[in-house]
């Protein structure tokens, strides 16, 4: 009987993972199955330049896994059972469920509320493509008005600052605040800043530092300090949640509902469950939590892969590197920062802006498309036998 890999989500680090297992690994002893609720891969750092108004490609999975020997599976991952081995799917049919002996979990986070009223009822957000394009056409209605509209993005991290400056460069007709609940770019060194700044004033967006958010109406944003603020369509990009799917399952997680995972990204209470990307509460080499980023799903998704390679065929397992390098932040098409970190990961002195960081931003992007877009490099030449299969049972009573 082959062995069943099963890896949910396709996104960055989950079609990365399963491509990189279906090149590694001989078919006549596994296979690979990918759980994904929709047909197309998500560039998600680009989704803000989708809402804005651009086109971007997104590849149809089907193409992209075809020839590779990986099944995908389109449905909705309902649930986790990491006692029994398997995962409950919900689609068009009624779902099911999926058998596992391995499961990389790969659902990535959504937007999260913090409890702030009004935020599923009334804000957009751009952390789903139907989200984006729900957003986009609400920026296409205020553009036919004639007289524009106001836009009001809450949260200054870097989906915020992105997304605003985004939507300011493409429709200049509407008018555009950030709000900050600290100083702007606070994380970010002193001439980064100052050039966030001067990107900011150059495209006319309002920035409020300092400011909370609590409230969201139809029409308009409550804030603490009883400001009130009107806004034709509001933003929200304050932030990053999980799903409770693995905590409803019974699998360790950390406060947030992240799979807190070892060095290899296996899960601390079940062995035969890996976590990587945003779904995994993983410590980089610095000694700090990994962030929730693309460049996290990248490195968690090689040490993952390595990982399961090393124990089904037997081999020594690598330690990837589990680095946080820093930000690359676009400001539009014709600007950015590139913005490096120290092993404490806190900024360096230096940074990149303007033209030259928004090549070196628009390049990781095209290679990352690439490189999803192609999960196997090619033809897979599989080379990798299993060996007995581990008891992941055995080794989780032992644990």
């Amino acid at each position: 009987m082959k062995h069943r890999i099963v890896v949910l989500g396709a996104g960055y680090a989950g079609a990365y993972a399963a491509g990189t297992l279906a090149r590694l690994l001989s078919p006549a002893g596994t296979e690979i199955t990918v759980v994904n609720a929709e047909p197309d891969f998500v560039q998600r750092l680009r989704l803000h330049q989708l809402a804005a108004g651009q086109e971007i490609e997104a590849p149809r999975l089907a193409d992209v896994f075809a020839g590779t020997g990986i099944r995908l599976r389109l449905a909705r991952v309902a649930a986790v059972d990491p006692e029994r081995q398997v995962v409950a799917v919900a689609d068009a049919d009624g779902g099911g469920e999926l058998g596992y002996d391995t499961l990389l979990y790969a659902l990535g986070s959504r937007v999260a509320d913090h409890g702030v009223p009004g935020v599923a009822e009334h804000a957009s957000h751009v952390t789903s493509r139907p989200a984006a394009l729900r957003l986009r056409e609400r920026l296409d209605s205020l553009g036919t008005r004639g007289e524009g509209g106001s836009v009001l993005v809450v949260g200054d991290g870097l989906t915020g600052i992105e997304t605003a400056t985004e939507i300011a460069e493409s429709r200049p007709s509407l008018s555009v605040t950030l709000i900050a609940r600290g100083e702007l770019g606070a994380p970010l060194s002193a001439g980064a800043r100052s050039h966030l700044r001067q990107a900011c004033d150059r495209l006319g967006i309002t920035v409020l530092e300092r400011t909370s958010v609590e409230a969201v109406e139809a029409a308009r944003v409550l804030c603490t300090d009883g400001t009130v603020l009107a806004s034709d369509a509001t933003v929200w990009t304050a932030g990053f949640a999980v799903d409770p799917i693995a905590a409803a399952g019974g699998l360790e997680v950390n406060e947030n509902g992240r799979i807190v995972v070892d060095r290899t990204m296996r899960s601390v209470s079940h062995p035969n469950v890996y976590a990587v990307g945003d779904s995994a509460y993983a410590i980089g080499d610095n000694g700090r939590p990994l962030p929730m980023s693309c460049a996290s799903a990248g490195y968690t998704g090689m040490q993952a892969t390595a990982a399961i390679v090393g124990r089904l065929t037997g081999r020594k397992i690598p330690n990837a590197k589990l680095d946080y390098h820093g930000n690359h932040i676009s400001l539009g098409r014709r600007d950015g920062i590139l913005q490096m970190v120290d092993g404490e990961a806190q900024a360096k002195p230096k940074y990149v802006g303007g033209r030259k960081a928004a090549r070196i931003k628009a390049g990781i992007l095209k290679m990352s498309l690439w490189t999803t877009s192609h999960p196997t490099f090619g033809l897979p030449r599989r080379k990798r036998h299993l060996v007995a299969v581990p008891d992941m049972s055995a080794e989780k009573a032992a644990a």
